[in-house]
């Protein structure tokens, strides 16, 4: 099958994306050729590119795709040609218009879960379903604070932990961003670049502060997180998209009220094909209820992959962002 991917020789800005043409071969035992009908966008993406998260070169970027199976290889069972699927990697390629991909890397879809739904949510959805209720364990009652609010991820996060019984404070860049979270659950919103940010934060905590932050954004973000955060509270820097924390200096979180702080990866709590399953079925669930509801804000055509990455990283984006190929 002759197929369109996109790759990098070199990392940098979005102007090192490619565009090229390739021939797939058949796939090998284990194997699956997928075609892609939904691409998803992420900012990981943007880290494997940029050189944040090194990769061998040259490299095919994208994590997180949905389509169809075309063929597969020996020993794969479970899955037919014409089934419906999606992947959240970890294997890189899914900018494509068809690839070859590790059958226990895929998730067969529901009939009621949309290709675009599955494309746009399975990666951050999964994250999402991890950071709250296995990484932060959230009980109902508790004031949390969601950093990018209105973001991809952000905009899960505050759905899920409404359903979980929290109390959400979300930040967001902007007035019409804090709209979307405030209509997403968020009890409060407060805008990011205000000097006094993690005072107000407190102040809607009764000067306690949030049981747990989770901070997607990284370096802008991680001095605000430990201000914000209550005496034994927990901080989970998930993210980089203002840059990487860098080093830290372990007693602040002494002297910030014995913080716990982690840094997790999806696919640490996402080890086996078992867990895999199970948390795309917890997905599926709360899609299916109505609880967590995707947006999809925008989406490009494939050639446009150099202004998808650009507008990601000017934070011109909401939600989840989508290439069709």
């Amino acid at each position: 099958m002759r197929a369109r991917t996109v790759r990098i020789e070199a990392t940098g800005g979005p102007e090192v994306l490619q565009l090229i043409d390739v021939d797939l071969p058949m796939p090998r035992p284990g194997e699956v050729l997928m075609r892609s009908t939904a691409i998803g966008l992420n900012f990981i993406d943007t880290y494997h590119r940029s050189g944040l998260y090194p990769v061998e070169l040259p490299a095919p970027l994208g994590v997180e795709a949905a389509g169809v199976v075309e063929a597969v290889g020996n020993g794969v069972t479970g899955l037919a040609p014409g089934d419906r699927v999606a992947t959240f990697g970890p294997a890189r390629g899914a900018y494509a218009t068809a690839r070859i991909v590790p059958a226990a890397a895929l998730v067969k879809l529901p009939d009621d879960i949309s290709d675009e739904t599955a494309a746009a949510a399975m990666l951050k959805g999964c994250t999402t379903e991890f950071l709250v209720e296995r990484c932060g364990r959230v009980e109902a009652g508790w004031p949390v604070l969601v950093h990018a609010a209105a973001g991809g991820v952000g905009l899960l996060l505050v759905q899920w932990l409404k359903a979980a019984g929290a109390k959400v404070i979300g930040t967001t860049g902007t007035e019409a961003k804090a709209a979307l979270a405030t209509a997403a659950g968020a009890d409060h919103v407060l805008l990011a670049d205000q000097p006094d940010l993690a005072a107000r934060v407190r102040d809607l905590t009764n000067g306690e502060g949030v049981r747990v932050t989770f901070d997607g954004v990284g370096k802008a973000t991680f001095a605000t997180s430990l201000d914000s955060t209550a005496r034994r509270g927990l901080v989970i820097s998930f993210g980089n998209a203002s840059g990487a924390v860098g080093d830290v200096d372990f007693a602040i979180l002494a002297r910030k009220g014995s913080l716990f702080a982690t840094r997790p990866t999806l696919f640490d709590y996402y080890v086996t094909p078992e867990e895999r399953q199970a948390g795309a079925a917890r997905l599926f669930e709360m899609l299916r209820g109505g609880t967590l509801k995707v947006t999809v804000g925008q989406r490009y055509a494939l050639e446009e992959v150099r202004r998808a990455h650009e507008d990601l990283e000017a934070r011109r984006t909401t939600g989840s962002t989508l290439l069709i190929p």
